[in-house]
């Protein structure tokens, strides 16, 4: 937990630091160290948000590029359940940043829980993982700018993501500088939920540009809109691509258009 209340404000940990929970209200200690990021924990009892994960410096990282007051919102549903978001902007978009291993369950219950959300996945978690998308991003198909077709998802993203009702977006660029030579960890990678045609939806946005875009929308993409318009794309490609087919079947054949008779 990066914020607790004292005296009526949200602070951020600092050593022997006390404060209460602004969800739970509970008591919280600051834990600080060289080794650890400055940070919150109730004073013995585990979080009260059964969701709360430890942060590293790239959860951190990412929190700070929004500011202070969408962090850890605490947002609550009709049953008066209540969860403290990563990121909430004021347009209600809700962002949850995962470097972790997450269940299924879990992952289904938060995306339906907040239900206008997106994830940021750390794609550094595993070493496999970026190894794993650029061999699978040589079957990218491009359709338009930034939006590329993936026959073979799995073979390319990590498999706990791929059942996901809500965008994911992987961050391939770690803590590290990224070398300029490699656009692709560079570069966030955007799978999208459903298909186009039987075809998985991937968009390229750049980090500057997410950070940018996502605090002035209630979604960062319409999804169904986008799908919609990747399959009418696809739709116009194969009547175009069978019309020059039969047009070729033709010219091969001999056959001429008829002339209009001359006076």
């Amino acid at each position: 937990m990066k914020f607790a209340l004292a005296a009526g404000e949200r602070i951020e940990a600092f050593a022997g630091g006390r404060g209460a929970c602004p969800s739970c209200h509970g008591e919280v200690i600051a834990k600080c160290g060289s080794y650890r990021i400055p940070h919150w924990a109730h004073r013995g009892i585990r979080d009260c948000d059964s969701w709360s994960e430890p942060e590293t410096e790239w959860h951190r990282t990412w929190k700070n590029q929004f500011p202070a007051e969408f962090q850890e919102y605490i947002q609550h549903d009709e049953s008066g359940e209540r969860h403290i978001a990563d990121v909430r902007t004021n347009h209600g978009l809700v962002l949850e940043f995962q470097h972790s291993h997450l269940d299924p369950h879990e992952r289904t219950a938060r995306e339906r829980f907040y239900k206008n959300m997106l994830w940021i996945v750390d794609g550094t978690r595993l070493q496999r993982d970026y190894p794993r998308f650029l061999k699978g991003k040589e079957e990218f198909r491009r359709i338009a700018d930034g939006h590329y077709l993936l026959s073979f998802p799995d073979e390319c993203f990590p498999k706990m993501w791929l059942g996901s009702s809500v965008p994911v977006i992987f961050d391939f660029r770690g803590g590290g500088v990224v070398d300029p030579s490699d656009p692709f960890k560079g570069t966030l990678w955007c799978l999208l939920p459903g298909r186009a045609e039987e075809k998985a939806v991937v968009i390229g946005i750049s980090p500057e540009q997410f950070v940018s875009v996502a605090p002035t929308r209630s979604r960062l993409i319409e999804v169904e809109q986008t799908l919609a318009n990747v399959s009418q794309v696809l739709r116009e490609q194969r009547a175009q691509q069978e019309y020059q087919r039969l047009a070729g079947l033709r010219q091969r054949a001999g056959f001429s258009p008829r002339r209009s008779r001359r006076f």
